[in-house]
């Protein structure tokens, strides 16, 4: 094993098959509720898959009956931040980092497709770890709670940037404000998750869709077109997005993935595209500089 992943993991599953990996959250006694732990394991299962050039895209599901029930609270309030009631509270210090955060931050930047296959109750950071994966399928037996407001926190996992991404802003409140566990067919309708499938049949499709993704593209295509998309999302003028484009179109239309897809196109043959993720993905954003965390890092970012 490759020593930057010598993490021994104890709350997830990591398997690869045919270019796919799977993740699979496994706590079932606990509904695979989420840890400090786990969001450790989740972000160094991600590192994997960017630099696995063999992984192609990831599925991400849940042991047992149910994908995530949020946040451990089996021992109070802990379970939603690691610093004690009577510590002083330093907001912009590290320590006070949402975990939900970090991990649905490390999956913003990833370089691969991701899916969720959510195979039971996905609630609090159960369902909001997987707004920033790029499609959702979901059993029959889903069921999905922006709970925050039942539990006297808000919504975290940066979910208030995401969410009203996905399913619009009025949606988004009204299942915020309730905190409302609901059905799948609810989720499917307002655009949560792509479809609803047959829970021994969720798997199996969500791996469809997978090689969807994997088969007859480019990866340095695919990683840069999920930068180009979820950064473009922040944008405030198109003008932007057209730089982005511009400069992706002039580095990949000169590469050696480009006369492959040319050539496999007018010899009538799958395409065998030579460019791996692991060399290096063109700059195509030269003044993206990466936020802090803490007030006035992005300032201090950009002076140095």
């Amino acid at each position: 094993m490759n020593e930057r992943f010598a993490m021994q993991y104890s709350t997830i599953g990591y398997d690869v098959s045919e270019g796919i990996a799977t993740v699979t959250l496994d706590r079932p006694e606990r509904l695979n509720a989420f840890t400090t732990r786990m969001m450790e394991e989740i972000i160094d299962a991600a590192d994997r898959i960017d630099e696995d050039d063999e992984v192609r895209a990831a599925i991400f599901t849940g042991a047992g009956r149910g994908f995530c029930a949020g946040a451990d609270i089996s021992d109070g309030t802990s379970g939603f931040f690691d610093v004690g009631a009577d510590a002083e509270l330093d907001a912009d210090d590290e320590i006070a980092r949402d975990g939900g955060g970090r991990l649905t931050l490390r999956l913003f930047r990833c370089l691969k497709p991701l899916i969720a296959a959510i195979n039971g109750p996905a609630v609090g950071v159960g369902v909001t770890m997987t707004l920033a994966m790029d499609v959702r399928l979901a059993s029959d037996a889903a069921r999905f709670g922006f709970v925050f407001a039942r539990r006297g926190i808000v919504p975290e996992a940066a979910s208030s940037w995401f969410l009203p991404r996905i399913v619009g802003v009025s949606r988004a409140l009204e299942w915020c404000y309730s905190g409302r566990v609901f059905g799948a067919d609810e989720a499917e309708r307002a655009g949560l998750v792509r479809s609803v499938h047959a829970p021994e049949q969720l798997l199996a499709d969500a791996r469809a869709v997978a090689r969807e993704f994997a088969e007859s593209t480019a990866p340095v295509s695919v990683a840069l077109t999920r930068q180009m998309m979820w950064r473009g999302l922040g944008m405030a003028h198109p003008m932007e997005a057209h730089r982005a484009d511009s400069r992706a179109v002039a580095f990949r239309g000169r590469s050696a993935d480009a006369a492959e897809g040319v050539a496999s196109f007018l010899d009538k043959r799958p395409a065998r595209f030579p460019d791996l993720v692991s060399d290096g993905l063109p700059d195509i954003f030269p003044d993206w500089s990466e936020p802090g965390f803490a007030s006035g890092q992005d300032a201090d970012r950009a002076a140095k």
